[in-house]
């Protein structure tokens, strides 16, 4: 087990055409459930985990997250600007590797998130961190602790954590929207538009992909209609944990 990280990646540029009309006039990290912007849940699971700086990457009306994020002190929020190009989840990330650093970080999607149960999942995934072995870990979902996934599941797990596909299979977990990886990954990464995705195939063909299934309730934000389903589950899951 190795030191978990300190800085992160929140991915806030996409254009989140699923959820027009509500996004025809504010970006997708910016709609709001029970409250709180889908973006701010994943800053303040950040900052109640410690870390004390975030990159988070804009395109799509961009000057709304960078004035809604000015107000925050924890984390310190730095900026990466897509505007004139969107680069997709990894030439997001390989874009602000200067400011993430040497040293492993996490990755959180703007659009999901989750309550925690119990210890908080960030600080659980960087306890089970292991850069030794690990290239990438991913934080998982089970299928019965998930509001708004449409989709079947992405990974089996086995007994040693290490990941490979599911390809739909029923026993499989989902992908969280949340993960650490080692900044060694993009190393020869194009520059440009490219998916994460690869990348987990990458780590999974070197034995270096492995996963932690989450404690708690796991919500992702797809459509308009799935805004009422997840202050439901917000609602519930606040209650369980009370």
């Amino acid at each position: 087990m190795t030191a978990g990280p300190d800085t992160a990646i929140v991915l806030a540029a996409g254009l989140g055409k699923r959820m027009r009309p509500i996004t025809d006039t504010i970006p997708k990290p910016l709609v709001r459930i029970a409250g709180k912007t889908l973006l701010d849940w994943g800053l303040d699971s950040l900052a109640a985990a410690g870390i004390g700086k975030a990159v988070v990457n804009v395109h799509y009306f961009p000057e709304q997250i960078v004035a809604h994020v000015a107000a925050r002190r924890v984390p310190k929020i730095i900026i990466s600007d897509e505007s004139e190009r969107l680069l997709d989840s990894a030439g997001g990330i390989v874009k602000a590797l200067p400011e993430l650093g040497e040293k492993p970080f996490y990755i959180l999607n703007a659009d999901t998130f989750w309550i925690d149960q119990g210890p908080l999942n960030l600080q659980r995934l960087a306890l089970a961190w292991d850069a030794a072995k690990m290239d990438i870990l991913l934080m998982l979902a089970d299928l019965h602790q998930a509001t708004g996934h449409c989709g079947s599941t992405d990974f089996l797990v086995a007994p040693d954590g290490a990941l490979r596909r599911s390809k739909g299979d029923p026993a499989g977990l989902i992908y969280a929207g949340a993960a650490i990886v080692h900044p060694r990954m993009f190393k020869h990464a194009p520059v440009g538009p490219h998916s994460l995705n690869a990348y987990f195939d990458t780590a999974i063909a070197a034995g270096r992909l492995f996963g932690m299934p989450m404690q708690g309730h796991w919500i992702t934000v797809g459509t308009p209609d799935a805004i009422p389903l997840a202050e439901a589950a917000v609602a519930g899951a606040l209650d369980e944990s009370r």
